[in-house]
């Protein structure tokens, strides 16, 4: 059961000017206070938080979590199957979180990373041989960036990691892209993925290897409240988190860099000098999360100079805090060498990205390497003609064309 909306608050998804710049909405709701009511896409009210400074001290506030007292009462965000509506129960949310994040750990550690890196940059040569191979079997013709190689590195990447078969890739890009949606065929698809975890669960138990399903396999047999339901889910999520937002960050990046030259020529000046600050500033820029992220109080709580009151569902807007004047000189201006950029791109506190030193790894990797094997590279249409999908849970492009 959900509650009525406000009919004067503004309903999200917010329009925006294009790809690569937010919603002016932002800075207007901004000015008029850093937490304000709107409507989720399913018409349920919501605060939506705008500002760095209130982002920040929410995600630190271990009052705002992703369960709800009532979950029978609570909003939803959308119909979809992730960061839809509340969690588990708020005595065990702790517990779980707690357990989630030391079992992940170790698969995520900067140490595992940089084991990892050697392997990335293989992938990332085979994604831009598939590149190559597409400009030369249609001379003059656009490459698709986004499936040769932002979409199809990050999932080749995180299947590896977590232990699935690349040869399931069609099947998985399917769940993934459904999974995503803000409808209820992405419960549907949460399920059907869900399945496909434990299967691949109960071969991890026959022949173990070293990937993250061998991990779990391993954690339940020490654990027997680590169920199949909730490690299957967990896998499940993990597989979607782990490629989408990195998939998103590579094609808002070269869209960045391609925008202007003067950019592209800059960073072809020295790419490996510039390329971690680079990274920064594109996780900072790279609005990925339209909707964002959810949390609901659990008791009446003053943010922003409001009362947020218990039950109260709370969207954090990221791609909002990232442009916030009051923490980030010239907000809306891309600047490779931004320093410091203590952007919220991975979230605060207890909920930062445990995926981040991956995600860092992989845009570390790929930026170099692309223009330096393709420097005259551009695009092959003009940035507000390339789309994107802003009911989905995160910020999806489908498709950027290049030439060179």
């Amino acid at each position: 059961m959900t509650t009525t909306s406000d009919s004067a608050a503004s309903q999200l998804p917010f329009d925006r000017p294009n790809a690569l710049d937010v919603s002016l909405m932002y800075e207007a709701l901004r000015r008029e206070a850093p937490v304000t009511r709107v409507t989720t896409p399913v018409g349920d009210p919501a605060w939506l938080v705008t500002s760095y400074q209130e982002a920040r001290q929410i995600y630190a506030d271990s009052r705002f979590v992703r369960s709800h007292p009532e979950p029978e009462k609570a909003s939803r965000v959308t119909d979809g199957a992730l960061a839809a509506g509340p969690t588990q129960d708020p005595e065990n949310e702790r517990f779980r979180h707690e357990r989630m994040r030391g079992m992940l750990a170790p698969a995520f550690s900067a140490r595992r990373m940089r084991l990892l890196s050697g392997r990335i940059e293989e992938l990332v040569v085979e994604c831009l041989d598939d590149m190559q191979a597409a400009h030369d079997a249609r001379p003059g013709e656009p490459v698709d960036l986004h499936e040769l190689l932002a979409f199809n590195l990050p999932v080749r990447v995180i299947c590896e990691l977590i232990g699935v078969p690349y040869e399931d890739r069609d099947f998985f890009t399917g769940l993934s892209e459904r999974l995503g949606g803000a409808t209820a065929d992405a419960r549907v698809a949460m399920g059907e993925l869900s399945s496909y975890m434990l299967t691949l669960a109960a071969e991890k138990r026959k022949n173990p290897t070293t990937d993250v399903i061998s991990d779990f396999v391993a954690m339940q047999e020490k654990d027997p409240t680590f169920v199949d339901t909730e490690m299957s889910r967990l896998a499940a999520g993990l597989l979607f988190a782990g490629h989408e937002t990195t998939s998103t960050r590579i094609n808002l990046g070269v869209m960045f860099l391609l925008s202007e030259p003067s950019r592209r020529d800059q960073f072809l000046k020295d790419p490996d000098g510039q390329v971690n600050a680079m990274v920064e500033e594109v996780l900072r820029m790279s609005a990925a999360f339209g909707l964002g992220l959810p949390r609901y109080a659990q008791e009446d709580v003053e943010i922003g100079g409001v009362t947020i009151a218990r039950g109260d569902l709370v969207l954090i807007s990221n791609d909002a805090a990232n442009r916030d004047a009051a923490v980030f000189e010239d907000p809306h201006e891309f600047k490779m060498d931004r320093k410091p950029n203590t952007h919220l791109a991975f979230a605060h506190g207890m909920y930062v990205c445990l995926g981040s030193n991956l995600a860092r790894s992989e845009l570390r990797l790929v930026f170099p390497a692309l223009f330096r094997r393709f420097p005259t590279m551009r695009l092959a249409v003009d940035v507000d003609d390339i789309k994107m999908d802003s009911y989905r849970l995160n910020n999806v492009v489908e498709r950027v064309p290049v030439i060179w």
